[in-house]
């Protein structure tokens, strides 16, 4: 472990390789699971704001499934997440021709209709944030649903904090990432 400002990063961010393998997992992370996206506060309203511009991406499960619940649900333990269809997968999710589950947010935003590309936990993925009092927690996190992944990351030879650059950028800030990437540079990666 290592610390960056008010963060606390795990070594396995720059020594484990990772580069999304959609053709192999077909998007996997997005229906497996028993919980919904993690959100931020913010990212509650965002998605109330841009419900209707994103709508029209969804299937009409999870339009049922959002308009029951919300666009966002609070756990008995009182943490944000994304809406699921029937407790299996995101109410977000849609899935192309060949059956990978892909983001209904992104299409949107891919598309020009919303300015907000997706929910930072999931952007981040495979790094989950644990916020604490004094310090965030920045960890890697290994699910064996991305184990082609991993086998990809490591025959290209990219490490996870390299694949995450725009989404570790956009959560902690551009110095952020340029004292992780220094970091990254002199530390002796384990094979």
């Amino acid at each position: 472990m290592f610390q960056i400002g008010k963060t606390i990063v795990s070594e396995d961010i720059i020594e484990k390789d990772f580069v999304c393998n959609l053709s192999a997992c077909k998007g996997e992370c997005c229906v497996a699971g028993e919980a919904g996206a993690p959100l931020d506060k913010d990212e509650v309203e965002i998605l109330n704001d841009i419900y209707d511009k994103v709508k029209p991406y969804l299937r009409p499960e999870g339009i049922k499934a959002i308009e029951e619940q919300g666009t966002s649900i609070k756990t008995p333990q009182g943490d944000l997440e994304t809406t699921l269809v029937n407790g299996a997968e995101c109410a977000y999710v849609i899935f192309d021709e060949k059956e990978t589950a892909l983001c209904g947010i992104e299409a949107a935003y891919n598309d020009g209709k919303v300015d907000w590309k997706k929910p930072i936990s999931c952007h981040l993925y495979p790094v989950r944030v644990q916020n604490y009092s004094s310090f965030a927690a920045v960890n890697y996190h290994r699910w064996p649903i991305c184990d082609d992944a991993c086998s990809l990351g490591k025959e290209l030879q990219v490490p996870v904090y390299k694949f995450l650059k725009e989404s570790l950028t956009r959560k902690f800030g551009k110095e952020w990432y340029d004292e992780l990437n220094l970091i990254a540079q002199n530390h002796p990666r384990k094979l």
